[in-house]
């Protein structure tokens, strides 16, 4: 359900910057505004405490945001709070913003590994990516896991390339099972 509410409210806001022509302008409001709410989690926490009517909510959202973010924006989140959604917003807000990089040929890749890469496996990296994809950028997030023993592994939307040694080795461990049960 709340996969399907981000989807919806999301997909609204998206079509609302286009018809406004104000995709960049409303990505980077919602940016600042994820980080406005992740430097304040008391903010979060008054917007979605039970016992705080919806009308001091409203005001809250006027007094805090009006004039500083986009009347849209502003007018998007009067509209979460009005349809009692407020509650998913960090949901709706990364659903949008994944929705407009798409929009514009940004693909986000996390890459894991076992050690620090350094810039010129990042850099072939991305490269592999941008030529096997139809992206026109890559938004890179670089991750060291040191149970992955060695490899890498690639995970670009719903697409995961694992070439960890771990997983390599879980996988003999599995078959080794299987070969001594039957």
């Amino acid at each position: 359900m709340a996969k399907l509410v981000a989807k919806t409210y999301g997909d609204a806001l998206f079509t609302l910057a286009l018809e406004e022509n104000k995709t960049d302008i409303l990505c980077s409001e919602v940016e600042s505004l994820v980080s406005i709410l992740k430097d304040n989690p008391e903010l979060k926490a008054l917007m979605n405490h039970p016992k705080i009517t919806r009308e001091e909510k409203l005001k809250v959202v006027e007094d805090v945001f009006k004039g500083r973010l986009d009347d849209e924006l502003t007018g998007f989140l009067v509209l979460l709070l009005k349809k009692d959604r407020y509650s998913e917003l960090d949901a709706i807000l990364e659903y949008f913003t994944a929705k407009v990089k798409e929009f514009k040929g940004i693909g986000v890749a996390f890459v894991t590994s076992a050690v620090e890469l350094r810039d010129a496996q990042k850099d072939e990296i991305k490269n592999k990516l941008l030529a096997t994809t139809d992206y026109r950028q890559m938004e890179m997030h670089y991750i060291v896991d040191k149970s992955l023993i060695g490899g890498v592994i690639i995970r670009l939307g719903d697409r995961v390339v694992d070439s960890s040694i771990r997983t390599r080795l879980e996988g003999i461990k599995k078959e080794l099972v299987q070969l001594q049960i039957a």
